[in-house]
């Protein structure tokens, strides 16, 4: 699934939108720096792909953007959002109905410019909310679990936020590929009953525990008494650190996020000879510039959806002008699934 062969070298008409609705900070802070503006529309350069996005999605690490607490600093004034649905501008393929990854900011508007090499087109038959969550939350599940934890069938996995984008699809596709048993961590008993529905084998609520040692246990109790294979880790803190704890020989510790600010104590290289096990980190951005990109990913989770075999958990769908809203509702821990902003 190339994109530069569906969208080789658009050429945008000129003044042909004036202005273009969007939601922008311009001091970092919560959800109230979020603001609705006219801003100029954006202008793709090179083999940039224009699209007029209907709908946005939401991630967790949009909250960290305002905040600027992100991986990397932010400059202002920003746009955020991550990922687009809507329709292709320009050039021979103009209409075309595509998903599309944005260079991590400038979603929530009306026009988005992306890497070609982060489209896809998407059949009528997928909603917008189930195409944003599989380019995003989906490649990042497919990619945590198949690139780099490696899943082999037989082996114990822990999903961290399992209710949540990533953690619902990990769930569903580590069962699709024969974990022996799925460990789902969520914060309420709604959300762990979500994840049993999709497939866990168990489902345990890590903040009754007050320490590492606390995590350790509750995690290996949930597991039959055993060390964990594979964690997908993306809390930080005490969390992480008894989540990593509980890891077996050869283990892998797989780190894509830090919702709760607060670090993990270091591990010192030497450490994880003792126990033979690994940890390692993922960014998204980075699996689009290797070979072969998200195409093999979007391509079999698409196949998987299409054929009833993975659910996409619809999160809430907000109008572009109640982004704030959207952030109040991810930082008070209130959703599950993907979350959306309706642009048009």
């Amino acid at each position: 699934m190339d994109a530069r062969r569906c969208f080789p070298h658009l050429a945008v008409p000129p003044g042909s939108v004036v202005t273009v609705r969007a939601v922008q900070i311009t001091t970092f802070g919560g959800p109230k720096a979020l603001r609705p503006v006219d801003l100029p529309p954006p202008s793709p350069t090179g083999d940039q792909v224009l699209v007029d996005v209907d709908t946005a999605g939401v991630n967790y690490s949009d909250v960290h953007r305002v905040e600027d607490t992100y991986l990397v600093p932010q400059r202002l004034p920003l746009v955020p959002g991550a990922e687009v649905a809507g329709r292709v501008r320009g050039g021979p393929s103009d209409g075309q109905r595509v998903v599309a990854l944005t260079p991590g900011t400038g979603g929530y508007a009306e026009q988005a410019v992306v890497d070609p090499r982060a489209v896809f087109p998407m059949p009528d038959d997928v909603p917008d909310a189930v195409a944003l969550a599989l380019v995003l939350q989906g490649t990042t599940a497919w990619l945590l679990l198949r690139g780099c934890a490696r899943l082999a069938p037989g082996e114990t996995v822990a999903v961290q936020a399992a209710a949540g984008g990533v953690g619902s699809v990990a769930v569903q596709l580590a069962k699709q590929w024969g974990a022996g048993r799925v460990v789902a961590i969520a914060s309420t008993e709604d959300k762990r009953a979500l994840a049993l529905d999709l497939g866990a084998d168990a489902a345990v609520d890590l903040s009754q525990a007050r320490d590492a040692d606390g995590v350790r246990d509750l995690l290996r109790e949930a597991n039959d008494g055993r060390d964990l294979d594979v964690v997908l880790e993306m809390t930080g803190g005490h969390v992480g650190d008894g989540s990593l704890a509980a890891l077996a020989p050869f283990g892998r510790f797989v780190v894509y996020g830090r919702a709760s600010r607060t670090p993990q104590t270091p591990v010192p290289p030497t450490d994880l000879i003792g126990r033979s096990c690994g940890v390692t980190g993922f960014l998204l951005a980075h699996a689009v510039s290797r070979p072969g990109g998200l195409g093999p990913a979007m391509e079999e989770l698409l196949s998987l959806v299409r054929t009833g075999r993975l659910r996409v958990v619809r999160g809430g769908a907000y109008p572009l002008a109640d982004a704030g809203r959207a952030h109040e509702d991810l930082l008070a821990r209130r959703t599950t699934g993907k979350l959306t902003l309706t642009v048009r």
